[in-house]
């Protein structure tokens, strides 16, 4: 884990022109510890972290894989930088039959938090690469190379990302403010994770459209009490639970020896109806991606995944009896 270190100063005294108060009413208290990503860039959302790095760079044609979600999409048309997809293997590798000119870059996904190994692999070839670790938040950042992180697809923020990003050029920002886009945090805490879904929507059409901008003083105190040990070591425990389970009934083989904290389970299966099937015992799983389909063709292997590739939940919420329900389920229609 990069190295990490206590504040030696309170976060909230950073709000911008105003001086640290004293008394008053009590405020809601959080833990002052310490992040994960302390010496990376700190901006409000992934798809920003993509922008800064494509500002700074000045690239002027990137190419994305046709399996991503369709945000990635903002900063590039923003910027109007001329883009092409290429197409992945069932290892979810780069299928490279193209060469990068000096203003060209690569943006490559480390699908689940499992393809480090590919990142690695990939900057060995290709200086100008981008690493989208939305889906790895555990994984480290390559050195040299321009990475971006999401904080809420891996903790409970309404935004928030890291970046490392190569290169001395840096942008002048100001800090976000995200105290309106918690309700679906909080509400799902009073009244469950279904009374909070449209809340949770509604903040993901708010993050759309946003300038660059530092990572809020709310989302960083809240990262700063995570315990992240253990919401690795539970994602661990979890993915290898039923892994051990649907290792030979899915279609995506991968090695599972040095999971490190990933994001979910890819569990690819023929079938279509078993995201129903979990769906009628209120185990929610997304579809990655649905933009995937009007980018591409039924026979392209991309269609396949978004079609049947059931990313399974397996976070620090959950234990072993959890997982064991999602089996319970699986296995009847398997």
């Amino acid at each position: 884990m990069t190295k990490s270190f206590k504040h030696k100063f309170d976060i909230r005294s950073s709000a911008p022109g105003k001086m640290k108060s004293i008394g008053g009413y009590l405020e809601l208290q959080l833990s002052n510890e310490s992040e994960y990503y302390p010496a990376l860039l700190r901006l409000n959302t992934g798809r920003n972290a993509l922008e800064y790095i494509l500002k700074t760079k000045a690239y002027t044609l990137i190419y994305l894989p046709y399996f991503t979600c369709e945000v990635i999409m903002e900063p590039v048309r923003k910027l109007g930088i001329q883009y092409q997809f290429y197409t992945i293997n069932e290892q979810m590798e780069p299928v490279l039959d193209f060469e990068l000119g000096p203003n060209d870059c690569l943006l490559y996904t480390n699908y689940f938090g499992l393809k480090q190994e590919t990142t690695i692999a990939l900057r060995k070839r290709f200086a100008n690469l981008i690493v989208d670790n939305s889906q790895g938040f555990f994984s480290e950042p390559v050195a040299a190379t321009d990475t971006f992180y999401s904080c809420r697809k891996f903790f409970g923020v309404p935004d928030g990302a890291y970046l490392q990003v190569s290169g001395p050029a840096r942008l002048k920002l100001e800090r976000d403010v995200s105290v309106d886009r918690f309700s679906h945090l909080i509400r799902s805490i009073d009244l469950g994770i279904e009374n909070g879904y449209s809340d949770y929507l509604a903040n993901n059409n708010v993050l759309s459209g946003n300038p660059i901008r530092k990572m809020s003083v709310l989302t960083q105190s809240i990262l700063s009490g995570v315990a992240y040990k253990a919401c690795k070591y539970r994602r661990n425990a979890n993915f290898m639970y039923l892994h051990d389970f649907l290792v030979n009934h899915n279609d995506y083989v991968f090695d599972a020896s040095s999971v490190n904290g990933p994001m979910v389970y890819p569990f690819s299966h023929p079938s279509t109806s078993l995201r129903e099937k979990l769906l009628e015992k209120r185990i929610y799983t997304a579809t990655y991606w649905p933009n995937v389909f009007s980018w591409t063709t039924k026979k392209m292997y991309e269609y396949y995944l978004a079609s049947h590739l059931i990313p399974l939940p397996i976070d620090h919420r959950y234990t072993h009896l959890d997982m064991k329900r999602i089996i319970n389920v699986l296995k009847n229609h398997l």
